[in-house]
């Protein structure tokens, strides 16, 4: 047994020399498969590589026909080379031609050789060509043989991979490895972005695959995984589990594949062989990716990636790879992430940011949440995007479509480019609005207010030329941080905002956590149904230490200025006087110890549970504004969870329903004579804030790049005209056109941009 294994070391060492000769590629890799033919005893031995147009092309033989070489071809999953490639799984066959994948190819003379052993080029999992041995006489290959060639084909993989053959492909033709590939996911922010993709945990490159000391690369191997095992029971013993990123769960089944046998003999087999601790790493890796690759089963592709996230850890530790240096980082970065939190997205310079493309994650997930902040095109669930995509490849993401298009083609790079040349131009036709007052033809005012949630967000103020903050999300802060952020960092946080703002109103919202906004740090009950379960208000007011902490900042933060505060997800007007009397009870603290408090003080309440709908008067007397938050009410107005594409769109909130509710409330709001606004997604597109603008708001908050395209329909508005039509159409009953269609109509027959 010890004789028989040798034999992959001394093949190892022979290829390591060949590889370092000044050869050209064809040459290199005909020697290369004689190589491999002498030290296997095979009479045959052959290299097929995957082609961008999914064809498995004869790059090099020993033993066929050498005029088959570069002619001879086989589809994806045709014959047992595509069958090899498509499964990412060895063959190992005795009488070959008795398979039922068997494909005669007469050019190449193969027919006189029964046993045949072929297993897949792999790298990341992906197969990109196979690498094959037959002889005459029918024996089924020893396991330490396959073993051997699998190693072998790891040589393969980095000659294909740093692109050597490139100059072997015929004209016209490329290897997969740089195929244009299109991904479809799901927009979770608009926008279009051209650049380079930079893969947030990036991908370790081995290119010490071979050793010279197989006892020095065990060591090196128990050494690292000794050092990850501590690691990560270090993370499992701490209270706060989630600083890290992880969760309980997840760091559970680490430590339990750190400490599987079968996994730590299997490196150390390929290390026996010849590999290095790395390349045997990334071996095992590879070859386990590529057999869950195929696994439809959502759980066991779950534990993929957990052992794929494993995996790369322990090679960071055998490279001692920290990852990207900022310094290389390419001025248009588009980030490919599986997950990511949202801090991590802060680390990146914000200037080269083009978009986020994610594996995982939701809409309302905290990372998408300040992508959107920070005005890039975000799309998500992209499956198998990051295995696809190498650092630096070319991209474009267009989260108006929802695609991905990596590596793309000339025409459609072309397409993109004169796409985002129109919107550059737009974009730039609307700055040259930025200090224009929103008043309609008729002279009627409006208030275009921004939403905000983090320090990133508020140069957009000046830029988009919104005439302040309509919507602070306080919550952000909390949600990017590791720890609960204690009175003095909320109150330097929001003294901050105040400062940037320059005198602009700022509407700040009191604590939102709860339902799909988890603080890592702050431990909650499960719930079936978290949207309306224990979150915003009722949270807070059953925390009421937490509430008032964030009371006390806001209002020493605030300290000679103004301050306008509101709270979310009211129920009832009760909720609107608990919290006055612990923010009463706040100042009266502040002023017993000298603190100096706001010279002005409003204090307001969110309208987005439909309950409030029949407490309007009451409500209106209780608070010095309101502000409607469109996105919950409509979603609980007509029980359709925005999430779920089946239902979301199902009902239009321009439909008579939801504008109809909208114009009881800014009635309401003209009776009590308080301030009603609206911020959601309906103010940001023209058609939609047009009809907010016809039935009464006239106050309305968005996000920064949304304020351009609104002004500008404004601007050719006739609100009266519009009002009186509307009206009209909405104390209609019957069948008829719908909203959207009545607003379009009104919108083309009178010139107005939406």
């Amino acid at each position: 047994m010890r004789e028989l294994s040798a034999g992959p070391r001394v093949l190892l060492r022979r290829l390591r020399e060949l590889m370092a000769e000044p050869l050209e590629p064809q040459e290199r890799l005909d020697r290369i498969v004689r190589q491999i033919a002498s030290n296997m005893v095979a009479e045959v031995c052959s290299v097929y590589v995957l082609r961008s147009d999914g064809v498995l092309e004869l790059y090099a033989t020993e033993g066929l026909n050498p005029d088959a070489v570069h002619l001879s071809q086989l589809k994806m999953g045709q014959g047992l080379v595509g069958t090899i490639a498509a499964s990412a799984q060895p063959l190992n066959l005795s009488d070959a031609q008795a398979h039922p994948a068997y494909r005669y190819l007469p050019e190449t003379g193969e027919e006189i050789y029964h046993s045949f052993l072929g297993v897949p080029i792999l790298r990341a999992g992906r197969s990109l060509g196979v690498l094959v041995v037959q002889n005459k006489a029918q024996r089924t290959y020893r396991e330490d043989e396959v073993e051997a060639l699998e190693t072998t084909a790891m040589v393969l993989a980095e000659m294909i991979a740093t692109g050597e053959l490139k100059t072997i492909t015929r004209p016209g033709l490329e290897l997969d490895l740089t195929r244009p590939v299109t991904i479809e996911g799901d927009s979770y922010n608009e926008g279009i972005g051209l650049g380079h993709v930079v893969l947030h945990e990036p991908r370790i490159v081995v290119t010490n695959l071979l050793n010279d000391d197989a006892e020095a690369e065990r060591a090196r191997l128990a050494e690292a995984l000794g050092s990850l095992r501590i690691s990560i029971d270090d993370m499992l013993s701490r209270r706060e589990v989630s600083m890290e990123g992880e969760h309980r769960e997840v760091l559970e089944t680490y430590r339990m594949f750190a400490h599987d046998q079968g996994w730590v003999r299997r490196m150390e087999e390929a290390i026996h062989n010849g590999l290095t601790a790395e390349a045997a790493v990334e071996k095992v890796q590879s070859d386990t990716k590529a057999r869950m690759m195929r696994l439809t089963d959502p759980f066991m592709r779950e534990r993929m990636h957990d052992f794929d996230d494993l995996a790369n850890r322990l090679l960071r530790q055998l490279t001692g790879f920290s990852g990207s240096s900022i310094e290389s980082f390419p001025n248009d970065a588009i980030i490919f992430a599986r997950a990511m939190g949202a801090a991590e997205l802060l680390d990146y310079p914000r200037q080269n940011l083009r978009g986020l493309v994610l594996e995982e994650g939701a809409v309302t997930s905290h990372v998408v949440i300040v992508a959107r902040a920070m005005g890039i095109a975000v799309v998500g669930q992209a499956a198998g995007v990051v295995a696809l995509a190498e650092n630096g490849d070319p991209v474009i993401i267009d989260g108006d479509d929802s695609r991905v298009h990596l590596r793309p083609m000339p025409d459609v790079q072309k397409a993109y480019e004169e796409k985002v040349r129109l919107r550059a131009r737009r974009q730039e036709q609307f700055r040259a609005l930025r200090d224009v007052a929103p008043v309609s033809t008729d002279g009627q005012k409006i208030n275009l207010l921004m939403n905000a949630g983090l320090l990133v967000d508020l140069p957009q103020l000046a830029e988009s030329g919104a005439e302040g903050i309509g919507l602070f999300r306080t919550e952000l802060q909390f949600m990017i941080a590791s720890t609960m952020p204690k009175v003095d960092e909320q109150e330097a946080f929001y003294r901050n905002v105040l400062k940037q703002v320059k005198g602009r109103p700022v509407t700040f919202r009191t604590l939102d956590i709860g339902g799909d906004k988890v603080l890592p740090y702050f431990r909650s009950h499960e719930e079936e149904n978290p949207a309306l379960g224990w979150r915003a208000i009722r949270l807070s007011l059953d925390r009421p230490g937490l509430l008032r902490t964030q009371m006390r900042a806001l209002l020493k933060a605030s300290a000679g200025g103004d301050l306008k505060m509101m709270l979310p997800m009211v129920t009832e007007v009760a909720e609107i006087r608990a919290a006055r009397d612990l923010l009463q009870k706040e100042v009266q603290h502040l002023s017993k110890f000298g603190h100096s408090l706001p010279r002005r003080f409003q204090f307001g309440a969110m309208l987005e549970v439909p309950a409030l709908m029949w407490q309007l008067d009451e409500l209106m007397e209780e608070v010095d504004f309101v502000s409607v938050g469109s996105n919950d009410l409509f979603q609980f107005s007509m029980a359709v969870d925005r999430g779920n594409a089946r239902v979301s769109d199902r009902f239009d909130p321009l439909g008579k329903p939801f504008l109809r509710i909208l114009r009881d409330i800014v009635r309401a709001g003209q009776r009590h004579s308080t301030p009603v606004t609206l911020c959601g997604e309906l103010a940001g597109r023209p058609l939609s804030s047009m009809a907010l603008f016809g039935i009464g708001f006239r106050s309305v908050s968005m996000s920064p790049t949304a304020i351009g395209p609104v002004k500008a329909m404004i601007l050719q508005l006739d609100i009266g005209k519009l009002a009186a039509e509307l009206n009209a159409y909405l104390d209609q009953d019957g069948p008829g056109e719908s909203g959207r269609e009545f607003l379009t109509r009104f919108a083309e027959e009178n010139g107005i941009p939406v």
